[in-house]
C-alpha cells in the first residue's frame, strides 16, 4: 500500500482551480484515456507574460488529480519563462512527494505545462513529442526522447524507475529490453536485460478491468434493487468506491462491498484485491 502526504490527500478531495478557463488563450493537452492517465492544462496569460489563472481538466487517480491542482496553483502570477524552469520533482515536492509508482504524474504536469506555453508562444509543439523520438512504448505512446529526458532529469538509474516515471514499460513489457538499452546508453554500460521483470498487472490493467467488472458484473446486480456503485480510486489493489441510490442507506452496505463488490472484482481481477467504502 502506497503512503500519501497530507498534501495529496488535500488536492484530491479539493482539487484546487478544477474545470476548464472559459477565457484560457494557452492549452496543453498530454496523455490519453486509452493509456489511462490524460491532463489538459488551461492558462491565461496576459500580455506581459505572466500567468493570471490556470485550470485543469484530468482522468487518472489521486496522484494525477493531486498533481495538477498543484500546480494550477504554483503557476498563478509567475512569468512563462520562469514556469518552463519548473520541474516534476517541483511539483512532487510541492505535495511532499510521490510514491515512485506515481512520478509519472508529476512528469505529466510538467509536460502539460511547456506544452500549453508553447502554444502560447506560437511554438511547435514540445521536442520531445512523438515526431522528433523513436516510439519505443507503443502502450502508452512514449518515445526515446522522453524516455532520456526523464533519465537525465531525474537521475534514474534502473528500468523500473524508468517505467515509475515514464509508464514505458508498464504494461505488455515488450519495450523493456529496448528501455534497457537506451538506459545503458545514458549511463555508459552494458544492458542488464537479464534483469527484465517478471510482466505483471499495472494500475492501468487493473483499473480497466475493475471498471469492466463494475459495469458488467456489479452495477447490474445493484441496479436490480434500485442501486448503484462509483469507482473512486484504484490505488494498486486497494479499490476504493462509493455506493449509490438505495445502497448508500444500505445499513447491510458493508454486507454488499464484501460479499458482492470485493468478491466479483476478486474473480475477475485478483484473487487479493481489497475494496473500501469512501
Amino acid at each position: 500500500m502506497w503512503n500519501y502526504s497530507e498534501a495529496v490527500h488535500d488536492h484530491f478531495l479539493h482539487p484546487h482551480n478544477a474545470g476548464p478557463l472559459a477565457d484560457a488563450n494557452a492549452v496543453g493537452e498530454v496523455g490519453s484515456l486509452a493509456c489511462g492517465d490524460a491532463l489538459k492544462l488551461y492558462l491565461k496569460i496576459n500580455d506581459q507574460g505572466v500567468i493570471e489563472d490556470a485550470g485543469f481538466e484530468t482522468f487518472g487517480c489521486a496522484s494525477a488529480i493531486a498533481s495538477s491542482s498543484v500546480l494550477t496553483d504554483m503557476i498563478k502570477g509567475m512569468k512563462v519563462d520562469d514556469a518552463l524552469k519548473l520541474t516534476n520533482k517541483d511539483i512532487a515536492n510541492a505535495l511532499g512527494g510521490l510514491p515512485k509508482q506515481k512520478m509519472h504524474c508529476s512528469v505529466m504536469g510538467q509536460e502539460a505545462l511547456e506544452a500549453a506555453i508553447r502554444q502560447w508562444k506560437g511554438e511547435p509543439p514540445v521536442p520531445h513529442a512523438h515526431e522528433e523520438g523513436k516510439l519505443v512504448c507503443k502502450c502508452f505512446g512514449v518515445t526515446d526522447a522522453q524516455i532520456i529526458r526523464a533519465i537525465r532529469e531525474n537521475n534514474l538509474k534502473t528500468v523500473e524507475e524508468v517505467t515509475n516515471y515514464t509508464k514505458a514499460g508498464g504494461a505488455c513489457g515488450e519495450c523493456l529490453d529496448e528501455i534497457s538499452e537506451i538506459l545503458a546508453a545514458e549511463l555508459k554500460q552494458k544492458p542488464l536485460t537479464e534483469l527484465k521483470p517478471k510482466p505483471r498487472m499495472t494500475n492501468v490493467q487493473r483499473m480497466q478491468q475493475v471498471l469492466k467488472t463494475i459495469d458488467e458484473e456489479i452495477r447490474p446486480q445493484l441496479a436490480a434493487d434500485g442501486g448503484d456503485i462509483e469507482l473512486v480510486d484504484v490505488d494498486g489493489k486497494r479499490v476504493t468506491v462509493s455506493l449509490r441510490g438505495r445502497c448508500s442507506q444500505c445499513r447491510s452496505s458493508e454486507v454488499t462491498i464484501r460479499n458482492l463488490v470485493e468478491r466479483l472484482l476478486r474473480e475477475h481481477v485478483e484473487p487479493d484485491i481489497v475494496v473500501e467504502e469512501a
